[in-house]
């Protein structure tokens, strides 16, 4: 039996500081590949290049990773401020839609940091721009130096709902992860259930109340060590599953 094909979200880099280029983080291949054991493909930012109903016609299943840029806050009613960073708009313009598309069609969806506040902005939530400006939350950035190693270890606990959707994947109601981010969810978006929280109240870990197919998101870092690491090993597979499902 061939194995599904899963549709990897790609960034824009420059190569030299003059190259533009689209890639993703090995880790990323590997967790999609080694932990999920479906076959991993790029998918650049790049609007232009082809139509939503085109991508998912062409994957079963889609990883929205990582990335640099933060989403426009024109796309969740904001004007952008020195504190939302950078942006990518052609990522936004490939990603809102295709996350929409994905969990209307049931077309299993996993998001990542970046990918999981693109869930919630696909749904009409909105984004806090520095969670840690907030009275009483940590800081959730990366670490500005040390080793890949220290910067994507595990830095707190998330506390996962009882009897949630997550529970069932970590068969735990307390988990530690790693934090490398500094926007976070502020508002949730129409039927955005959030099924996990950082001991300071940030939102980790959400799913799309009744959406057909699996439809999850969070927002630390998972696909870091997917292989070894239980927490990461448990959404990774579950997801490879999800991806066999007749029903996909």
């Amino acid at each position: 039996m061939s194995r599904p094909v899963v549709g990897i979200i790609g960034n824009s880099y420059l190569i030299d500081d003059k190259y533009p280029a689209q890639g993703s983080g090995v880790m990323n291949v590997e967790a999609i590949a080694e932990v999920s054991e479906a076959i991993p493909v790029i998918i650049p930012s790049l609007p232009k290049c082809f139509s939503t109903e085109e991508l998912i016609s062409s994957c079963d299943g889609f990883l929205f990773t990582g990335g640099r840029p933060n989403v426009h806050p024109s796309y969740y009613g904001c004007e952008p401020t020195e504190s939302h960073g950078f942006f990518d708009k052609n990522r936004d313009e490939v990603v809102i839609p295709l996350i929409q598309a994905c969990e209307e069609n049931g077309k299993p969806i996993l998001g990542v940091c970046r990918g999981f506040q693109e869930f919630n902005v696909a749904f009409g939530g909105t984004l806090h721009p520095e969670i840690r400006d907030l009275p009483g939350r940590i800081n959730h950035r990366m670490p500005p130096d040390g080793t890949l190693e220290e910067q994507f270890a595990h830095r707190h606990e998330v506390q996962i709902i009882e009897g949630s959707e997550f529970e069932r994947i970590f068969g735990s109601t307390r988990i530690t992860v790693n934090s490398l981010h500094g926007q976070g969810i502020e508002e949730t978006g129409d039927r955005v259930i959030i099924e996990g929280f950082a001991t300071d109240g940030t939102p980790e870990a959400l799913v799309i109340r009744d959406s057909v197919g699996f439809c999850l998101a969070v927002q630390w870092h998972p696909e870091w060590n997917a292989s070894l690491d239980i927490v990461s090993r448990s959404l990774f597979e579950e997801f490879g599953s999800a991806l066999r499902l007749p029903s996909n």
